[in-house]
């Protein structure tokens, strides 16, 4: 679970940042001011600090100057007013690694919160093949078994399986599914990716109503058990 924190001083934004990013299973913490985001930016271990430029007590791009010089490299999203251009730019410059211009949709904050998340891990293995239960898949053929008769799947199908399989190890949202697996994600209802789950625990699990591979992760999403 990556860890993030907010530094953002109005209220209604923070408390709608953290319910969102809770949601889609990021662990949060928050400081509403830039003396005690320095201070818990360079304390604790983060995945991401989310920085917004107006702040009481020390703006934004002193705290992202301060902790740049202190050596920490956690990366830094910054919130920018709307055409304020020399902010995102002083931003940059100082070491931030994106930044978002408020108003801003949380579709949108969290494309560019994965995309920074994506730049700092390594690529998960891809596979050609998997066997789990009684369950053999070959991904480069696009042909599944069970049982060792032959199942029907879909191409979006085998694609979600796999996905998930090469995130074994983790608890995928239903957003990061969509944004990884659509076209257009943003045109596609989340419970889409229930429909689709479901399908599969019908052709690949002994029992669907009691999975033991395709596991609901409430609140977040899904993730792949052996």
């Amino acid at each position: 679970m990556s860890k993030i924190l907010i530094i953002e001083d109005e209220e209604s934004i923070l408390m709608a940042l953290e319910d969102h990013l809770t949601l889609d299973g990021y662990e949060v913490e928050t400081a509403r001011d830039g003396p005690s985001g320095l201070r818990k930016a360079g304390k604790t271990s983060l995945d991401l600090i989310i920085l917004d430029i107006m702040l009481p007590g020390m703006d934004g791009f002193d705290v992202c100057r301060r902790l740049r010089g202190e050596g920490v490299e956690t990366p830094i999203l910054m919130l920018t007013a709307k055409g304020q251009e020399v902010d995102k730019v002083l931003g940059l410059e100082l070491g931030a690694d994106d930044y978002v211009t408020k108003p801003f949709s949380p579709r949108e904050l969290g494309a560019r919160i994965k995309a920074i998340l994506r730049r700092g891990r390594p690529t998960p293995a891809t596979m050609d093949t998997c066997r789990f239960g009684n369950v053999e898949v070959d991904f480069r053929k696009y042909q599944a078994t069970r049982n060792g008769e032959s199942l029907e799947m879909t191409k979006l199908e085998f694609d979600l399986l796999k996905y998930l399989i090469e995130h074994r190890h983790e608890a995928v949202s239903r957003s990061d599914i969509l944004d990884h697996l659509w076209d257009d994600p943003a045109s596609v209802f989340p419970r889409t990716v229930d429909t689709h789950i479901a399908n599969l625990r019908r052709k690949l699990e002994d029992d669907p109503a009691e999975p033991r591979h395709l596991i609901q992760v409430r609140g977040v999403g899904y993730r792949f058990a052996e």
